[in-house]
């Protein structure tokens, strides 16, 4: 995909996210839209994965360790043909394969289930490690979130990755200041972030527009010319991007209420009608 191609996307994906968790009236809107548009970047251009074989040797594997924004992975996948859209609209309810958090073992694409916050990356890691061993050529990719970077197991998955240099390993910070109970310079700063990957033995790139499909775009093929670190790309993002009374809710946008009437209103912001 180009350019404009990739911005669309990101905009079918914002409009599946909220039909998604709309169809429930509530759920984890702000961070799932925060990070729609690297999803965009990575399934519209990078990532070498098959819908009609989800499960296919040496394919590009994604984590996403902020598991909460588990609908923002489902609408991706809908739209990239995984699994039928009308599926998106059975999210969290009884029998569906669409749990809030994402479960391998339910939905075609998932490579990685979501639980506990902080364990995403250290799966990762194993994957990378075993792509390595097996000379598959995969890339993997993870997602995690800035208050999930409070996690120990988050640096000890950092540090076993920078001494193995795990190079076909790309990560992302969703670094949209805001966690569930707050903003994360208030409840644990991070900052400076680059400098404690970079402590690691990670190559690290900072997007100063965490949702702009360009910089997102060229940050991934800078970290794959760099060898023999693993990378992290920091994304400064906006917490419930793309939707003007969500982005206004924050902080209080980790999980909120989405009837219908709002649901109308989000989709028409995002289309720009």
């Amino acid at each position: 995909m180009n350019s404009a191609e990739l911005k669309a996307f990101a905009k079918d994906i914002r409009v599946n996210i909220v039909n998604c968790i709309g169809s429930i009236g509530s759920g984890h809107v702000g961070g799932s839209l925060s990070i729609a548009d690297v999803l965009a970047v990575l399934y519209g251009k990078h990532m070498n994965v098959d819908p009609k074989n989800p499960k296919m040797e040496g394919r590009d594997r994604l984590v996403c360790s902020k598991g909460h924004a588990g609908p923002a992975v489902y609408s991706v996948l809908a739209e990239k043909g995984f699994f039928d859209k009308d599926v998106l609209l059975t999210l969290n309810k009884g029998g569906t394969t669409l749990p809030s958090h994402c479960d391998m073992n339910k939905t075609p694409g998932v490579d990685m289930t979501a639980g506990s916050l902080g364990q995403g990356l250290s799966c990762a890691v194993g994957f990378a490690l075993g792509s390595r061993l097996k000379k598959d050529g995969a890339t993997i990719y993870a997602i995690i979130g800035d208050g999930e970077t409070d996690e120990g197991q988050i640096w000890e998955a950092a540090l076993y990755a920078g001494h193995q240099k795990l190079d076909n390993l790309i990560a992302f910070t969703d670094y949209n200041k805001c966690q569930l109970d707050g903003y994360t310079d208030k409840i644990n700063g991070l900052d400076p972030l680059d400098k404690k990957w970079e402590a690691f033995n990670w190559d690290v790139i900072v997007v100063k527009d965490g949702n702009d499909v360009d910089e997102i775009d060229a940050a991934i093929e800078k970290a794959k010319k760099t060898t023999g670190k693993p990378h992290m790309i920091i994304l400064n993002t906006v917490k419930g991007k793309g939707v003007s009374f969500i982005e206004d809710a924050v902080p209080g946008n980790h999980s909120m209420p989405m009837p219908q009437d709002k649901c109308a209103i989000a989709i028409s912001e995002i289309r720009g009608e």
